[in-house]
């Protein structure tokens, strides 16, 4: 019997890895002589540099880099040596982890630390870059990272800007003539499960602003912002990329990424699965296990449950998901390829509790799993 273990890491208590090992335990309580095949997933948020690394034997490398108020932070990325890709989550170098709620700043915040990670994978010979953009504490339309990477954002006095979005209402020119003349020679991946513009009631500013810190006055005045960095970029670069979708990603980075990178936006789910070979996994499989901390209807906008049903369906190989918490409107993602969920708490507790607990009730759920699929094959 072969079984695939594909899961997303369960936030604020295991890793990705974690949650797969802790099923496995279980399913080889009942199932000992079956081939466990663990693949440990991510859809472009935390996590996902781990998930490849695991999967694809890589390096894990470390670069000191500008956080998102300024002060020097020390960021994992992920570097594949045998096909020059490197795997860059930006919330390592401009996360919203990394501020502490009460400093949490989207008029001044930068992305310039995402864009010194581009320029350590640079000099480390890369020919793809792997962009992961979930969990910013950034509205500065990208223009902190292209200003690492040699931009240059002046003010009517030809004065280089402050960080931060706000700062870009009073960009009067953008001086291109520094920019890294490596960028051109590198494929650019951006790993996104988000789909909003730049701008507008459904932008970077309006539906991401408020969690960073933005007040409703400064939502609107970030998105003013943003729509100047826009439209002078346009200018610059001979090409609009605002109401794409995607733009609004991380604050906006997404805007830079495709406006100055030429970067492609795929579903994060569909990049990490490409890179650990899940489709090939799977093939063959009798039954694919996924999961994440909680599953609800969220999980249709690209989350890695709603991706690994997707391949296996294509196999005609049964989904079953354990999750941390079995959310709103779950059943949804029955008409998707998922098969069955099951929630990980075997009574109450609180989500403290849970999370403590997680090996252990991985391992009893997926143990229970294994024993209702064997009563059933006996009766078939």
């Amino acid at each position: 019997m072969k079984i695939v273990i594909a899961p997303d890491s369960f936030k604020d208590s295991l890793s990705a890895q974690g949650v797969a090992e802790a099923i496995a335990l279980g399913l080889a309580e009942v199932w000992p002589d079956a081939h466990l095949l663990k693949c440990p997933m991510a859809d472009g948020g935390e996590g996902t540099v781990e998930s490849i690394l695991a999967a694809c034997d890589g390096e894990l490398r470390r670069t000191h880099v500008r956080g998102p108020l300024g002060a020097t932070v020390v960021a994992a990325w992920g570097w594949l040596p045998r096909s020059h890709t490197a795997i860059i989550e930006m919330a390592e170098a401009s996360g919203l982890q990394l501020v502490p709620p009460n400093l949490r700043d989207a008029c001044t915040s930068s992305t310039y630390g995402t864009g010194e990670l581009i320029r350590a994978a640079l000099d480390a010979g890369a020919q793809r870059v792997i962009l992961a953009i979930g969990g910013s504490a950034t509205n500065d339309g990208g223009a902190g990272a292209m200003q690492a990477l040699g931009v240059k954002l002046l003010d009517d006095q030809g004065q280089v800007l402050a960080p931060g979005g706000l700062a870009l209402a009073q960009l009067a020119r953008l001086d291109l003539s520094g920019i890294d003349s490596r960028l051109a020679e590198v494929r650019f991946d951006i790993a996104a499960d988000v789909n909003n513009p730049l701008c507008g009631p459904h932008g970077a500013s309006a539906i991401f602003g408020p969690q960073k810190g933005a007040s409703p006055e400064q939502v609107e005045q970030l998105d003013q912002a943003l729509g100047h960095f826009a439209e002078l970029c346009a200018q610059a670069l001979d090409k609009d990329v605002r109401d794409e979708p995607g733009s609004g990603a991380a604050g906006g980075l997404g805007f830079a990424a495709k406006a100055f990178l030429g970067a492609q936006f795929r579903a994060g789910v569909d990049v990490v699965a490409e890179l650990v070979g899940l489709a090939e996994a799977v093939k063959g499989a009798d039954l694919v296990i996924t999961g994440e901390g909680r599953f609800d209807a969220q999980t249709l906008r690209g989350k890695t449950p709603f991706g690994v049903a997707r391949i296996a369906r294509q196999h005609g190989v049964p989904v079953i998901v354990i999750a941390g918490t079995l959310g709103d409107g779950y059943q949804a993602l029955y008409e998707h390829g998922i098969d069955a969920a099951f929630a990980l708490a075997s009574g109450p507790m609180t989500l403290e509790q849970a999370c403590a607990q997680a090996p252990r009730l991985l391992r009893e759920r997926a143990s229970d799993i294994a024993r209702v699929w064997r009563v059933a094959a006996r009766k078939a």
